[in-house]
């Protein structure tokens, strides 16, 4: 399956958040107004901006599946990476929010019990988006997408701020009552952490950051290559959600173009065979130690 075709699956993700964040957050935003419950209105605002976050990420996906053109010859997979970070600050903005609406509520001693239902409907919609964590993380797997992994894991912190939300509001039951706001900021710091990893993860992919472990795997799997005698070089970097690898390869200096180009084929076939690689830059040179001999 091409890179085309992974990232049409991946809008089906996207597609499946934007429509479990519209019912959550709705059901939520009601509950909340009905019971009470900052806790639980800090929660479907969260989903409310995961809403725009999921529409960005699908935005993305669209616009990588462009084909190149003049002005993009390496095509427009970046864009995934590039909505993310976009989702990130989305995020962000609404953790701040939600943590500065929280902070006055905790030490105000005029609180009143939420109404149990609220917290019935946070334990409901976790089961909803631990269901939808589940089928985007292992669909980003299967196709390799940055973008929906990160979706998957917004997905993930979503499911277990409602599940907070829930402890918050059956605490306050018990006269625990600053427990539904407390709830409230620790789901603002939640929603900051997951806009920071995801903004962490875009800006490494965006600046050309590549795992040093990742680059390793890759040079011990074309050193296994018969032929290939050394490797002076080896690059990698992310494009969108596939991997555009350079190397230098030094091979016998006795081997014709054929041999060598043959020997550039084993790379390419064994890269996309273990590492789901399809760019792969050969620089082929003799090798200078079988020269010397």
């Amino acid at each position: 399956m091409d890179v085309y075709s992974n990232l049409k699956q991946g809008e089906r993700g996207a597609w499946v958040s934007i429509i479990a964040y519209i019912f959550c957050s709705a059901l939520k935003i009601g509950v909340a107004l009905l019971a009470s419950s900052e806790a639980l209105m800090a929660d479907g605002l969260n989903n409310l901006t995961d809403v725009v976050a999921s529409v960005a990420v699908l935005i993305g996906l669209r616009i990588a599946r462009k084909p190149p053109d003049q002005d993009h010859p390496y095509g427009h997979f970046r864009a995934e990476t590039i909505f993310s970070l976009i989702a990130s600050f989305i995020m962000l903005f609404v953790g701040i929010q939600v943590v500065t609406d929280a902070v006055p509520s905790l030490f105000d001693t005029n609180h009143t019990a939420p109404g149990m239902l609220a917290g019935w409907t946070a334990l409901a919609t976790s089961v909803v988006m631990l269901g939808v964590y589940r089928y985007n993380r292992a669909l980003a797997k299967k196709i390799n997408s940055q973008a929906l992994m990160a979706a998957a894991a917004d997905n993930r912190s979503d499911a277990l701020v409602s599940i907070g939300t829930f402890v918050g509001v059956a605490g306050a039951q018990f006269q625990l009552h600053w427990l539904d706001p407390l709830a409230a900021f620790v789901v603002g710091l939640i929603i900051l952490k997951t806009a920071w990893d995801i903004f962490r993860e875009a800006t490494h992919r965006l600046t050309d950051g590549f795992d040093q472990t990742q680059l390793d795997d890759l040079r011990s799997t074309i050193m296994g290559i018969a032929g290939v005698k050394e490797i002076s070089d080896i690059k990698a970097r992310y494009h969108g959600s596939s991997v555009l690898v350079d190397v230098v390869i030094h091979v016998d200096p006795d081997l014709n173009v054929v041999e060598s180009h043959t020997i550039t084929e084993k790379i390419e076939d064994r890269m996309r065979k273990v590492h789901k690689i399809n760019a792969v830059h050969i620089h082929i040179e003799p090798d200078q130690k079988l020269i010397e001999r």
